[in-house]
């Protein structure tokens, strides 16, 4: 296999791993493209441990080129205190991603005296509060998700000039020298891939909606991007409305019904970049009277309830995750850089592509189907990458971590 067709051509999870000793091959010719020391029989090993839900920890699947940032004038003695600023937990991803770190940190008691966390309850002035707030606690480092990418810039670059290194996880501000790396999954490929499967499943032809998360959130806007980028491509698809649903099953159903009663069927496909707006899609088309079967493509992925809708009413769907298991990752990013461990300014978090039996494309084929990601009696609030215990329940976990 050739570094072109790895790189250009889009294939399942599964296929990469099967592909991997010709893949690396072809990497290590290519200056400056490195991957992290494992096997895919180490992958494969760790994919059937409990809890794993196949989403690898590191960034040994990441098939960018990293540029590997040297840590070693932050590298101190711990224990440590880390001060974690989240934009909030407003929704159920946000839930599970907060458990990951804080379970994380529970993880690394050894290493980490205090894990400082604040909630900025989607307020981008209160977040600037936080982190302010959380310097003059003399926090050795700052995981930070921010709430948008503009209105932290800012601050993140304060902190960084004040000799407190910053690590961005799941969402990032707009300046790169303002951090030392940001942990994330590719949400260009995930939006590429979403966009390719609903151009294709449509046969390249049909009107579409667009229901995207935060306006000015790196992740949502960056998705756009990568939707756009694919729609350029099928001159057939028809971008009807696109409208922000703030990652909100009450708001994407709310949105979807107006879209509803304004377009009908004319409406052949939704293209949600989560399933917490796309869940309440799906309540929206089922009350406007569809029934199963009828309700039209859609993407999404995230929480359990629109794979479970998606199963229960027929609906032809795709669903990539944005693992919450990055903030696992985020805390052990943090403690390498701690002990000077040099760390790439991109860690990419691997995730699944999920489909509904019978929905794979030409260029898009999932991993897995719904009910091998998730289970009708799964918790609807239930984050499937989730990297945590097996049993994980969002409402009942209680993760203890060093306060």
């Amino acid at each position: 296999m050739s570094i072109k067709s790895i790189l250009d051509h889009k294939i399942s999870r599964k296929s990469f791993i099967r592909s991997m000793p010709a893949a690396v091959a072809a990497i290590g010719a290519v200056p400056g493209l490195q991957f992290a020391q494992a096997t895919p029989a180490a992958a494969a090993e760790a994919e059937t441990k409990p809890g794993y839900y196949g989403m690898p920890r590191t960034w040994m699947w990441n098939p960018n080129p990293n540029t590997m940032v040297d840590t070693s004038k932050w590298k101190k003695a711990g224990p440590y205190t880390i001060g974690f600023s989240n934009a909030s937990i407003s929704n159920a991803w946000r839930v599970a991603f907060q458990h990951g770190v804080l379970w994380s940190a529970g993880q690394h008691r050894d290493e980490i005296a205090h894990l400082l966390v604040t909630d900025a309850n989607d307020d981008p002035s209160k977040q600037i509060a936080d982190i302010q707030d959380l310097i003059s606690q003399g926090v050795d480092i700052l995981l930070i998700a921010a709430s948008t990418e503009d209105a932290l810039d800012s601050v993140v670059g304060r902190a960084t000039e004040q000799g407190i290194p910053v690590v961005m996880v799941d969402r990032k501000v707009k300046t790169p020298a303002n951090y030392i790396t940001y942990v994330t999954a590719s949400d260009w490929a995930l939006g590429r891939l979403e966009a390719q499967w609903l151009c294709e499943t449509l046969g390249g032809k049909g009107n579409i909606v667009m229901l995207p998360g935060i306006a000015g959130s790196s992740v949502a806007e960056i998705r756009i991007k990568a939707n756009e980028e694919v729609f350029s491509k099928f001159p057939g698809i028809k971008v009807l409305e696109k409208q922000y649903c703030d990652w909100n099953p009450a708001t994407g159903k709310s949105v979807m019904a107006a879209l509803i009663q304004k377009h009908g069927k004319a409406i052949n496909g939704v293209l949600s970049d989560s399933a917490l707006q796309g869940y309440g899609a799906i309540e929206a088309f089922l009350d406007a009277g569809y029934k199963d079967g009828e309700i039209p493509p859609m993407t999404g992925g995230d929480v359990a309830r629109m794979y479970q809708l998606a199963n229960q009413h027929n609906i032809k769907m795709v669903g990539i995750d944005y693992p919450t298991s990055m903030g696992i990752t985020g805390i052990e990013t943090a403690l390498d850089v701690l002990k000077g461990i040099s760390v790439p300014d991109k860690v990419e978090v691997s995730f699944q592509v999920v489909t509904s039996p019978g929905a794979d494309t030409v260029s898009v084929k999932g991993d897995r189907h719904l009910l091998d990601h998730v289970s009708m009696n799964d918790p609807g609030d239930l984050s499937p990458s989730n990297g945590l215990p097996a049993g994980y329940n969002p409402s009942t976990f209680n993760p203890d971590y060093p306060k």
